[in-house]
Order: C-alpha cells, then structure tokens, then sequence
C-alpha cells in the first residue's frame, strides 16, 4: 500500500514511524511533514486546508489510503470532499465526515449528543453574545472553580478554568467579542468536575472498534500543572488507575453508547476516537471527544501497539475490523515535549537543534522542525516529544529525561515533572 500522511506534528511522525514498520506499506507521504516524517517516508509541501493541493498531490502519488492527522481538515468537511470527487471517492480515508466531526468542531453539539444518549457527562448550558445576561447569571449560580469552553476549535488552548467569579464573567466577555475568533461566539460553561484525567482511545469502521492503549497527558505549560494551557507537554501509558474495572465502566457506559448513537444518528463514521474523560471517585465521566489521535498522547500509544497500524486501518477501510487483532506492549512508555520559550503564547523559530546525534534508547518525534542544509531548526512551539520504554513508569520517565537533557536550542523549555503524580 501507498500511505498518505496528512499533518506536521509529532502525531503524523508517530503514525508514520509506525506505519514505517508495516510489511503492507511500500510507500509513505507526508503532508506536509516534517523534519522527523522525513525519515519515514517523502514529505509533500501542501496546505492540508487547501483540498484541492490534497487533492492533486494524494492522485500524484498515487495513494492508496489518506489517513488524516489534525482536526481542522475533518472539521472543514476533507472526508465529504473525496466522497464527492470522482477520483477520490474510491481511496479509502481515516477519519470521520464534517457531520462526524462535529463530536470536536462544536462542544455545544457534543455535550447535547451525550445527553441524548446517555453518556456521563457534566451539567452545562451554552450561550451566545445574544444572552450574556443569562450567562452571567448562570455562572454566579454555580459554586467555582468555573469551566468556559470555546464551542469551535482553538487548537487545545479554548478551555479556561477559573477560581473567582470575576475572573470567570471577564473570561466569558473576553471570548464572546472575539478573544477565540469563530470558535469562541458560542461559549459552553459546565460544572466542575473533580477527579484525574485519562484518555481513551478508539479506532473503529462504523459498527466495530478496537480500544488503543489509554494515555494521560499533561496540558499546562508550567511545572505542577500550573500556567496556561497547551496542546500538550508530555504523556504516559498506561496509566496506573485506568484499572480492567474502570476501563469496563468505560466501555459500557461510553464508548458503545457513542458508536451506537452515532449509528442511530445514521453517522457514518470511520476513524479515531479519542475519549477526554474525567475519573471522578473511580467513574469515568466525558470532558470532551475529539475525532481523531492525541499529541502527545500518539506517541506514546503508538509504540505500545505490538500489531500491525496498517492492518488495523485496512480492517476501518474494509470495515472488517473485528477480523484484525491488535496486541500490546506491556512496557510503559513517557514522552516528554520540548517547547519554544513563550509557548503557547508567542514565542521565536528557526533555531538550530543541537544533541540529536547523542540520544540513545528513546524515539524522538518531531512536531515543530524542519531542514535546511542537513541542519535542523525548530519551526513551531512544540518542537520534539522524546519518548521511551521503562519496565516500570519510572524507567521510562528517567530514559525520556536522560535523553531531553542531551538536546538544546536557544530558548528551549521542557516541563521536568511529567508523570510523577502516578509514581
């Protein structure tokens, strides 16, 4: 099979290393890649918004599968796109249609679809610039901490959680005039809910799913989960309390009513599915869906996947995916992002990368790279995830900080406690 990637980040060099590993692959392409999914396969410069560019270059290579990395082109429809082109129709595509999508396109649609069908969730309601008077009342109806989540996509940072009152109602004036663009003219305010964060993830062809190895990830930029949030600044698996009885729970109660309501819904949908969930005094409840694979939670699920990735994607793309058998790893395994100074605020690129050529025993993946001369630079915010094995949580998060340590730009930032809650 001829693989097209589309993203640059750390989860398209993930699933592209992993890709790398199939007897089923002869070629992969990224697009557009970046200096890391170079060394899986041939990085494409294309816009992945453009459709079209996606288009032209998946029918120039002559691919045989597209499997879609970030949301943004499955929120604006890309699935839909191909169905309706005559050369593209028949190329199977990972990922959901614009309708599917909607599950992380619009929180508002999401929360609704769990209360339809039943899925433990928090209590919410959402508001527009229309009734901000009711918004406000509601948010001083409610005990804090206080959650505001931008309807839209804001690429992980449109969450805000916020311990005075005052801070909440400047919050939610901030994002209905404009603080997050589209995304934020809707704003869904919910319930706090206490407990610890796990993801859940699927990958499933419509009727059948495949649960992938749980991760926990840690979103705020500075140490002891503190600062704003991120996309992302490390991850672990598995994950100590996702127990066999909780992950039962997880099952029951959320995954299979959400692949079923989307069928009911009569939502075809052939992908990830990637569960936010909260575990709140050992019941699992849902944050948020997003409608494909995590980053950084990708890389480190995707090296404890001992079975083939391409054959499970065959098995989404025949929709015999019950047929294809998936094994895991036992190890753990950490990953520990290294940033730009500033990020996710502003921060500078294009500073050479040095230590590369020292690590050992780890797998760097690349999000914000790219090359020139033979020469790396970074070229985004997050710029590597260094990932590594352990017998134990412990063993992994030393080998990951051992080989972060050897790696320097200028202005580089990791934070240095990933993981150690679960020790």
């Amino acid at each position: 099979m001829k693989i097209f990637i589309i993203g640059s980040g750390g989860r398209e060099h993930a699933i592209a290393w992993k890709l790398a590993q199939s007897k089923k692959v002869e070629s992969l392409f990224i697009a557009p890649g970046n200096a890391g999914t170079q060394t899986c396969g041939m990085n494409i410069s294309i816009d992945p918004m453009n459709f079209q560019e996606v288009r032209n270059a998946v029918l120039s290579v002559g691919a045989d599968m597209v499997v879609v990395g970030p949301e943004a082109p499955l929120v604006a429809g890309l699935v839909d796109f191909f169905a309706g082109d005559e050369q593209l129709k028949n190329i199977p595509i990972i990922g959901p249609g614009k309708q599917a999508a909607m599950l992380e396109g619009s929180k508002d649609f999401a929360k609704n679809f769990m209360v339809k069908y039943g899925i433990p969730t928090a209590q919410f309601r959402t508001f527009d610039i229309n009734n901000v008077g009711e918004a406000r009342n509601y948010l001083q109806s409610m005990t804090p901490p206080y959650v505001l989540k931008a309807d839209g996509l804001a690429a992980g940072k449109g969450v805000m959680i916020l311990n005075t009152i005052d801070e909440a109602l400047g919050e939610l004036d901030a994002m209905l005039t404009g603080k997050f663009g589209e995304a934020g003219r809707k704003v869904v305010i919910e319930e706090f809910l206490r407990g610890i964060e796990v993801s859940v993830f699927v990958v499933t062809d419509g009727r059948n799913y495949r649960i992938l190895p749980e991760a926990k990830d840690y979103k705020r930029a500075g140490e002891g989960d503190t600062g704003p949030n991120t996309g992302g600044m490390g991850a672990v698996s598995p994950v100590p309390f996702a127990t066999e009885h909780f992950m039962y729970k997880v099952e029951k109660r959320i995954i299979k009513p959400t692949i079923e309501g989307l069928a009911k819904e009569g939502i075809k949908y052939k992908g990830f599915i990637f569960f936010g969930l909260m575990n709140a005094e050992g019941d699992p409840y849902v944050i948020e869906y997003n409608v494909r694979l995590g980053d950084p939670e990708a890389e480190v699920i995707l090296p404890r996947i001992e079975s083939d990735l391409a054959d499970l994607l065959e098995g989404v793309a025949m929709e015999n995916l019950k047929k294809r058998k998936i094994v895991f790893d036992k190890r753990f395994v950490s990953t520990v992002v290294m940033v730009s100074e500033g990020y996710p605020g502003k921060y500078e690129k294009n500073k050479e990368i040095f230590g590369l050529n020292l690590v050992s025993d780890c797998i760097v993946f690349h999000s914000g790279t790219r090359t020139e001369n033979g020469k790396i630079f970074t070229n985004g915010g997050r710029v590597l995830a260094v990932t590594a094995y352990g017998s134990t949580l412990y063993e992994a998060l030393q080998n990951s900080y051992r080989n972060a340590a050897l790696i320097s730009w200028d202005g580089m930032y990791y934070r240095t406690e990933i993981g150690f809650d679960l020790l």
